[in-house]
Formats: C-alpha cells, structure tokens, sequence
C-alpha cells in the first residue's frame, strides 16, 4: 500500500494536515485523536446516501481510538443545505452530550462538509471538526480551506463562517462509490485549478477523463494532492477571501447563477465549468486574454462532457450575480484567466458584469 500524500496547510487560525491517498477510512480515529487529544467523544455527520456506505466504519475507527462516536443523519441533497436542517443537526450533537472539547467528523461531499462545519463553529461558539470527504468535489475544493455554509432562499452559501478543519483524510477509495456522472461534474473545479494555478495539471486533465475505467487510483490520488496544494497556496495567503483567495471564485461568478438558475439541479463542477468558459470567451472578447486561451479552456470542459455555455435569460443571470455575497456594493470582483495557469481579479462594475454576462454566454 502506498504512503498517502501529506499536504500541510498554515492557514491563520490553525495549522493542519491534508492527507490523500488509500484504505485511510480505518486510520481516521487514531489520526482524529492525535490532532484532538482533549476529545471524548465525537459525532459523526453524514448525509442518508452516504451514511450507510461508510458512517459506520469511521465511526468504529473513532470507538476503537477511544472516542465514542454518535451518528447524525440529515437527508441528502442541495435542498437540503438550508437553517432548517442545520437544527436539526445542532439538537443532534447537543443531545449527544458533546462538549467544547470534543469534535465533529463531517464524512460525505460538500455539502456535508458545509452543514458539519457549520454546526461545529456555531455549537458552543466552536468546537473542531475533521473533514473526510467523499466525493471527488469535496476532496479537491470544499473540504480544504475552512468555509462552511447553508443556503438562503436568496441564493447559495449566503450564511456562513469560517472554521479551519483541524484534519482532512480524503480517502481515494471512496469514489469507486460515486456515480460516473457526479466524477465527471466534480471534474469542472479540477480543470478550474489546472486554468488558475497549473498548466500542467491542465495539460495532465485533457490527456484523459479521470473516471474511466483503469485509470489508476494512485494516479487519481496525485491528482487530487496537487489540487490540494493549489487550495492550500492560497488559503495559506489569504485565510478570510479579501484578496487573493477570491481568484479560487474563478467560474464562480457567473458559475453560481447558473446553478441557482437552474434550481441546483445541474452540479456545481458542472456549473463552475459552464461559468469559467462564459468568462473565458467574454475574456477573449474584451481583449484580457487571447482566443486561444478561451479556445483551449472550452474545449477541456467540452472533453469531459461538462457544459460550455447557457440559455439562461441573461436578466436571470444578472439578478443572481446582484445578490452573490461575492458582490461589493455597486462592483463585482471577477476572476478573468489571463492564460492557462494564470488569472487576474478584475473589480467591474455591474454594467460591465451585464457587458461580461452578454458577451460570454448564450441564451
């Protein structure tokens, strides 16, 4: 069995450790109780698809490293991600009988991730969390950074905090697990960190889907580690988004109208992957980067089947984007790729955002 990969993470509030690789699910307790030796109990938070595939081996894995483990369910889905169901989390872990120095282990995608982390900076004003993602997604972006969130009926993540993880173990074996459609859409924040911070990665991504069958686990798990590493350079530089944190948003302007405009029922990496090559060919056309860049960024996402454009009503977009918590008063900060492996934050206003909105995108 290989070592895992070791990403070390120095954010400001916290120095932790990512680790990437496989059979890690096993070593979770043992791990969880040296980076939280003060812990006596710990509860584990899953979603109803994933609770039954692997809640109860982490949970043993925390029983047998003397950390008895409650089990939280909350039901599985975006629609999900809402203050309601956070409660009801928060009842649960309370009425386990956790303490301020126990902790929260989120085992699932993102949005397990962001309901558990949520929950466990809100109970007792903070107590820590592991993160063990399962999803391809959560492994490479959500877990990694500390952002935790619910939706609002206003729009997506617009009720949050931030927590750094006091651990990630992002156990590769998880994906046999995961439907061949939801890898592919996980693959759009993949291709968005090869476009922001690595050509090579990007290169690496276009030479073959990651989800075919006989592609290497180990080879996978690399993959995710330099993503990882790509995440942890820039958390490291900016923990709370004021500056350079906001490039890893790359597609996300434009990506997160989509998705809500789609009533969340296409994925986020699909969404992000849509929205970075709305922005890339709005970039070409205003003159920021070349044709080939936007060219080459169009025809990666369209390689691993992800969406390159929209027909969403481009007032739909704008009325998403007005209300995004990414927006600063009357400007928007959008994340341009200038070539592959490099991008440039570009404060425009919202009559340049529409000007953006009505160059990159269809409908």
């Amino acid at each position: 069995m290989s070592m895992p990969h070791v990403i070390d993470v120095h954010a400001a509030s916290r120095n932790y450790q990512v680790l990437v690789g496989r059979d890690l699910l096993p070593g979770v307790g043992s791990r969880t109780r040296e980076v939280c030796p003060k812990a006596g109990r710990a509860a584990v938070v899953s979603d109803s698809t994933v609770a039954a595939l692997y809640a109860p081996k982490v949970a043993a894995s925390l029983e047998a490293a003397g950390l008895p483990a409650a089990e939280v369910t909350f039901p599985a889905g975006e629609r999900n991600k809402n203050l309601s169901t956070l409660g009801d989390i928060l009842e649960e872990i309370a009425s386990a009988g956790l303490t301020r120095d126990d902790v929260v282990v989120a085992v699932g995608g993102g949005v397990t991730g962001d309901m558990a982390g949520l929950a466990a900076a809100l109970y007792l004003r903070g107590i820590q969390v592991v993160q063990v993602p399962t999803s391809l997604l959560a492994m490479v972006d959500s877990s990694v950074g500390g952002k935790t969130a619910v939706d609002l009926k206003a729009g997506k993540n617009l009720c949050g905090a931030f927590l750094q993880p006091s651990l990630v173990v992002a156990d590769v074996d998880c994906l046999d697990t995961v439907p061949e459609g939801l890898l592919r859409d996980s693959c759009g924040e993949l291709i968005k960190h090869g476009v922001l911070a690595d050509e090579a990665l990007f290169e690496t991504l276009g030479e073959r889907p990651v989800w075919e069958q006989g592609y290497s686990r180990d080879k996978l798990a690399g993959i995710v580690a330099r993503n990882v590493e790509i995440k942890r350079d820039v958390v490291d530089a900016d923990e709370r988004e004021s500056g350079v944190r906001q490039t890893l948003n790359l597609g996300h302007t434009i990506g997160h109208a989509i998705e809500a405009g789609s009533n969340f029922t296409l994925g986020h990496g699909s969404s992000v992957a849509c929205g970075l090559c709305c922005v890339a060919r709005a970039a070409a056309r205003l003159g920021w980067c070349s044709q080939d860049v936007a060219d080459r960024i169009v025809s990666c996402v369209d390689a691993y089947r992800l969406p390159t454009d929209t027909d969403l009503p481009h007032d739909t977009i704008m009325g998403y984007i007005a209300h995004d918590k990414k927006r600063h008063s009357d400007s928007v900060n959008l994340v341009v790729p200038i070539r592959i492996g490099a991008v440039e934050l570009r404060q425009v206003s919202l009559d340049e955002m529409r000007h953006v909105v009505d160059l990159g995108c269809g409908g």
